[in-house]
């Protein structure tokens, strides 16, 4: 069991390893990530990262900031393409089998299967059921019966519907900041994804509403592939199946959270959890 111990005064020095980093438990894996290096033009900020997310699960990614955390995880939806010096300089990283950088690749197609949750809510300027009602449109759907199905189905999901239903045509920016985030979370699920990215999804929230998201992440999880980004180590502990530490770029280690919370493989995954350095 990892104790918490006095804090030593030196950063670690990240650890170069031959061996890939070590991986969960055999599941079906949703997502593979093999030896990606990725880099904004010179500034190389990943290095050599192989990584299985298993599906219908929560894989949490922590690490310091800088780590290259955030990074990953817009890799997987290519959110990355909209930044011109991002490149992938080796390594592939493929959904259900399909390499989604491959030529050719629609991306908008990409983007609905692997949505997306960012740290900060932004619902459309727009009501609250024109915010789901968006991605819907875009895609073609224009039968209004079919959109009202699917606009309460993602309210529903989101754990929103009975705080809203009668108020659907209010702007979401009349939402109060958790509601905000789930309508956001509503607004990704409705285009029915497979994959829901969430880039710090509770770090604006006040602790109730970071409860309710926490809660709908664990209900969300038996639909969808779930991949977080987080900087609070407890919530990783509450919400996640798997963790992935990240430093400098490089996965460090990578298994089911309670053996990264109570017994790492690696000195750097313990003195991070324990709080002695990031």
């Amino acid at each position: 069991m990892v104790s918490l111990i006095e804090m030593p005064q030196t950063i670690p020095t990240p650890v170069t390893r031959d061996a890939p980093a070590p991986q969960p438990a055999a599941a079906e894996n949703m997502i593979e990530i093999q030896d990606l290096d990725f880099a904004y033009g010179t500034n190389h900020v990943l290095h050599e990262i192989s990584l299985s997310v298993p599906s219908r699960a929560v894989t949490a990614f922590i690490g310091p900031s800088g780590c290259g955390k955030t990074t990953l995880l817009r890799c997987l939806n290519r959110m990355n393409d909209l930044v011109d010096s991002a490149q992938i300089v080796r390594g592939s990283i493929r959904v259900q089998g399909v390499d989604i950088n491959a030529p050719g690749l629609d991306v908008v197609d990409l983007r609905r299967r692997v949505g997306m949750v960012f740290q900060k809510s932004n619902p459309f300027p727009k009501s609250i059921y024109d915010n789901i009602a968006y991605g819907l449109r875009i895609a073609g759907i224009t039968k209004r019966a079919l959109i009202d199905e699917a606009v309460e189905k993602s309210l529903r999901s989101a754990a929103l519907w009975d705080e809203v239903k009668d108020r659907l045509n209010v702007s979401g920016y009349g939402l109060s900041g958790g509601q905000q985030q789930r309508l956001c979370i509503a607004r990704a699920l409705a285009v029915e994804p497979e994959i829901v990215l969430m880039d710090e999804p509770c770090s604006a929230l006040d602790p109730i509403a970071t409860a309710k998201v926490e809660e709908l992440i664990r209900q969300l999880k038996t639909r969808y592939t779930i991949v977080i980004v987080t900087h609070n180590m407890q919530q990783a502990g509450r919400v996640s199946d798997h963790t992935a530490f990240f430093y400098l770029g490089r996965l460090i280690e990578f298994a089911e959270t309670r053996k990264i919370f109570s017994n790492p493989a690696q000195k750097q995954t313990e003195d991070y959890i324990t709080g002695r350095f990031g």
